[in-house]
């Protein structure tokens, strides 16, 4: 029995002996220089990074294009070396739809697929071109936005595309997408949820 009660009172110690060491590394790290390595970035550099567009366009940019301005700019930026001529035929994801296209291809080119025409202009100012991402001008933004609606069939060649006519297109898979119901959001609530059990085969 003595034995066994030495036992339990070493464990215990072990435990206290490796709390109090968890305990003095976090005091000692508290405590330990930061080596000048890094800074807390400033209110400039924030919003610099801060670019996201959402579908109902707060924050887009003065400026415009057409797709005629576009078209240059899709040759002048290398855009063509990865997409193709025409926004197909290259290595990269089709920007248009083919005109033989098959049925059910359409859905997979992005300027088709997205519900808004916002997300298009957001991941073109934020991804491309490839090699320089985010270099590109508000204008030059506008411009190829519309090139890509144009060839799409979305919007007339000479269309002026701004933060004002941007809001107005009709992406033709606007209603594709459900957006959730978040009426019963509560912050700091977690969301109900029921499981449903599947069906016993052979049992009504």
């Amino acid at each position: 029995m003595g034995k066994c009660n030495m036992g339990w009172l070493g464990w215990h110690s072990s435990i206290a002996l490796l709390l109090m060491i968890l305990a003095a590394c976090t005091a000692s790290w508290a405590q330990a220089p930061d080596y000048n390595l890094g800074r807390a970035p400033t209110e400039d550099e924030i919003k610099a990074w801060d670019i996201s567009i959402p579908p109902d366009g707060k924050g887009l940019p003065p400026g415009s294009g057409t797709a005629v301005e576009g078209a240059k700019l899709y040759v002048q930026k290398g855009c063509v070396v990865c997409h193709g001529p025409n926004g197909t035929g290259g290595l990269a994801p089709h920007l248009a739809v083919k005109k033989d296209a098959a049925a059910g291809q359409a859905e997979k080119v992005m300027p088709i697929f997205t519900p808004f025409a916002t997300v298009l202009w957001d991941f073109i100012n934020r991804a491309m071109p490839l090699q320089r991402p985010g270099t590109l001008k508000p204008d030059e933004v506008y411009a190829l936005t519309a090139f890509l609606l144009y060839k799409n069939d979305v919007i007339q060649e000479n269309d002026a595309i701004d933060a004002q006519t941007l809001l107005k297109v009709k992406m033709p898979n606007r209603d594709g997408f459900i957006p959730p119901d978040i009426s019963a959001y509560k912050p700091n609530v977690p969301r109900p949820f029921t499981i449903t059990p599947e069906p016993v085969p052979g049992k009504k």
